[in-house]
């Protein structure tokens, strides 16, 4: 034991001395790098740096992307960063950085770069979310009025803070007015109709004038009529509306998160039917305005939405003989005949989608009630669409079986009902549900996509309307939280696909 304790103590002496050990034995050990790796540990805005804060806000790191957000909706293009890093420079787009005192605009996603000063660097993304990250509207009526009418506009100015995706306005002149029925009349939270004094091409959408705000109050979600516009994309109908979630302000105050969409009226960019044709939609003689033309057929009053006719004219006489040789048409003896019978009138494909759409969403208005609407250019075949009105969809009904996820709902309109007679119709008809039905998944990843971006706006809307938890006319179910009737909504849509496939099956 001595004689090998005195061996080790020797060798230990010599590789000290530099003697002794040939370089060939010594140990191989990793470069010690003088300089720390190029990392930014914190990231932060104080108060003391950003007096128009309320409170300081401490930014999650996660690898190389900073997180967070501004609860508040103050502005975000002059901000002041208080930051820790281990590196010798930092900059942002070739400007050196200064911790607490060097502002940038947080509007958009910023990258931070920092380099030690052996040349190694490595970037950081600051992704700071303000409010809840969705656009802002600010309506502000004239000496503050009130908007409680549907038929009287209110005079005003609106602004439009894009935030990061979307053009701003800086200040134009509207005028605004209420919409909707059982919507305007039952909840607290009101459905808007904006008509701009120019054109704008609002939240990205194609320039136009007239823009609606739709409340969402009985749908919970708020993505029921976003989810079927998103249907309506993969269907043939020419045209589905687009909209946009922003949240508003009136006369200063915040009003929700409203779903910002297109209004369903001829337009070159929304209801495309020339200088000649025409807009009808199913309606009930108790919802008609008082200077609305409409005509009755056998089975529905259909109001004439464009264009501005009169009962003697002869645009009138026209639209309304044609409507009424097709169904006069489809419930004759000779309805599937080829020549004469009722397909000669129709487009098939978009009477296949506009129905498929509505009996997969159960879409409690689309039976026989309302917002049924249908387009026609003289000379070529009735068009079923657009789409329009799916808050109640997706079972969100407590007074009818809309609510069940099973049966059948719009097969049950007069028309419908007897198309399901017709093998052409009904072979069309599995052939565009097997269609949809393969693109199920792409629907709730939109679902999925939509909570996301609602997750803020959620919080926001519901800490002003106190509706989650709460009865809201008519929901069939009550849940305590926004991931509970977004996950209500994606087992009902998937257990309505189940039923469908299993019942056109066996057609």
């Amino acid at each position: 034991m001595f004689n090998k304790t005195m061996i080790v103590v020797a060798t230990f002496f010599l590789v000290a001395c530099g003697g002794g050990v040939s370089e060939s034995n010594s140990p191989v050990l990793p470069p010690v790098s003088s300089t720390e790796d190029p990392v930014i540990s914190q990231f932060s805005f104080l108060v003391a740096d950003n007096p128009e804060l309320a409170e300081d806000i401490n930014l999650q790191i996660n690898d190389q992307m900073i997180t967070g957000r501004l609860a508040t909706n103050s502005p975000v293009n002059n901000l002041v960063a208080s930051i820790q890093h281990q590196g010798s420079t930092l900059k942002v787009d070739a400007v050196t950085q200064s911790s607490g005192s060097t502002a940038n605009d947080f509007t958009g996603i910023v990258d931070y770069s920092v380099t030690t000063d052996d040349g190694r660097s490595a970037t950081y993304s600051v992704d700071l979310t303000r409010f809840t990250g969705l656009p802002v509207i600010y309506l502000s009526t004239d000496g503050n009025l009130a908007i409680d009418s549907k038929e009287d506009y209110v005079p005003g100015t609106v602004i439009i803070d894009g935030g990061r995706n979307f053009e701003g306005l800086p200040e134009a002149e509207m005028k605004i007015r209420g919409r909707g029925n059982s919507t305007w009349f039952l909840h607290p939270k009101k459905p808007f109709q904006m008509k701009l004094s120019e054109k704008f091409e609002m939240l990205g959408m194609p320039e136009d004038k007239k823009w609606l705000f739709l409340a969402e109050y009985s749908d919970k979600t708020m993505m029921r009529n976003t989810v079927v516009f998103e249907m309506g994309y993969l269907s043939s109908l020419d045209w589905t509306p687009k909209s946009e979630f922003a949240e508003v302000y009136l006369n200063g105050d915040y009003n929700g998160t409203y779903n910002i969409t297109q209004k369903v009226e001829e337009d070159g960019d929304r209801v495309d039917i020339g200088d000649e044709g025409f807009l009808l939609e199913i309606d009930q003689l108790e919802r008609l305005d008082s200077d609305d033309v409409y005509f009755e057929t056998g089975e529905f009053l259909i109001n004439i939405k464009a264009p501005d006719v009169v009962q003697a004219d002869a645009n009138y006489a026209y639209i309304k003989s044609l409507i009424t040789q097709f169904e006069s048409s489809l419930f004759s003896n000779n309805y599937l005949d080829q020549a004469t019978g009722y397909r000669r009138f129709i487009d098939m494909d978009s009477f296949v989608d506009w129905y498929l759409i509505n009996e997969i969403t159960k879409n409690q208005d689309s039976r026989e009630y309302s917002s049924i609407y249908l387009n026609v250019i003289p000379g070529e075949a009735i068009k079923m669409g657009p789409l329009w009105d799916f808050d109640l969809a997706f079972g969100n009904v407590d007074y009818s079986d809309s609510r069940y996820a099973e049966g059948f709902h719009v097969r049950w309109n007069p028309w419908y009902n007897r198309m399901f007679s017709d093998p052409v119709f009904v072979s069309r008809l599995k052939e565009r549900f097997a269609f949809f039905r393969a693109n199920q998944g792409l629907i709730e990843d939109k679902m999925d996509s939509y909570a996301q971006k609602l997750a803020y706006a959620q919080q926001e809307n519901n800490s002003l309307w106190q509706t989650l938890g709460n009865y809201v006319w008519p929901n069939p179910v009550i849940f305590d939280s926004y991931e509970e009737e977004v996950e209500h909504l994606k087992s009902w849509y998937a257990r309505r696909m189940d039923w469908l496939e299993n019942e056109f099956n066996n057609l």
